[in-house]
């Protein structure tokens, strides 16, 4: 059976609803920077001095607490925003948690079973699954983690992202604490970062990487002087020739 779609008086309807609940935040001390396009769900806490901006969509059990910003053009379905944090533009977030000054987003994929720790940074097209990212750890850009425990102080270089799929089963990554990932690193898991290493940027890890060690993965760069210029010149003689 196909769904029918709502009436027009029944949407109307529905609309003056969720303007009302917003409105009723507002008497409450919730910033609702336009009530006509915020929806939130009846099961959802606001607390005071929260802010909500333009098209944000608040579902579940959400919590968002006092001080904590979301939006706009932001979804969160059975998510706790702690004090501070904030949820930037063009997010979905569910069942997870954003602990105290926290910053997601602008365009980022929190999925269930992830926690965002204090003051860490999950920033544009990076998602995150099953993951708990530390303290103060950053994955700022272009990222995939997923079934990772990355402790405090980590730094996700832009476009890492750990292989925790094989085709049959998934497994977990950890980088610990202080580690520091460079960019376009791929972690193949089963495996571990240990704290204050480094993993080079362009490396495929396959193996533990020991505390403070610094571990290289990638194919050793061949440089061949002049090679350019020569190949510019055989193909301006070629091209002589058949004209």
């Amino acid at each position: 059976m196909s769904r029918r779609a709502p009436s027009g008086r029944a949407a109307a309807a529905r609309a003056t609803t969720h303007e009302s609940r917003a409105l009723s935040l507002l008497d409450l001390g919730v910033l609702v920077e336009d009530p006509a396009t915020t929806f939130v769900g009846p099961e959802v806490v606001v607390e005071k001095g929260a802010r909500l901006r333009p098209f944000t969509v608040l579902e579940g059990r959400t919590v968002v607490r006092a001080g904590a910003s979301v939006g706009p053009f932001a979804r969160l379905v059975d998510v706790e925003v702690e004090a501070g944090a904030e949820i930037l533009d063009h997010c979905l977030l569910r069942e997870s948690v954003v602990e105290t000054g926290a910053i997601v987003g602008p365009f980022a994929h929190v999925r269930p079973q992830s926690r965002v720790g204090a003051s860490a940074r999950v920033g544009n097209f990076v998602e995150l699954k099953k993951t708990s990212l530390g303290q103060g750890s950053k994955a700022q850009h272009l990222s995939y983690l997923g079934d990772a425990t990355v402790g405090p102080g980590v730094n996700i270089g832009a476009g890492t992202i750990t292989c925790n799929y094989d085709g049959v089963k998934k497994s977990p990554t950890r980088i610990d604490a202080g580690a520091f990932v460079g960019s376009d690193s791929i972690l193949v898991a089963p495996v571990t970062v240990g704290e204050g290493a480094y993993v080079a940027a362009g490396s495929t890890i396959t193996k533990d990487v020991p505390k403070d060690a610094l571990a290289l993965g990638r194919a050793r760069q061949v440089t061949k002087p002049g090679w350019a210029a020569r190949r510019r010149a055989r193909l301006g003689s070629d091209d002589d020739r058949r004209g």
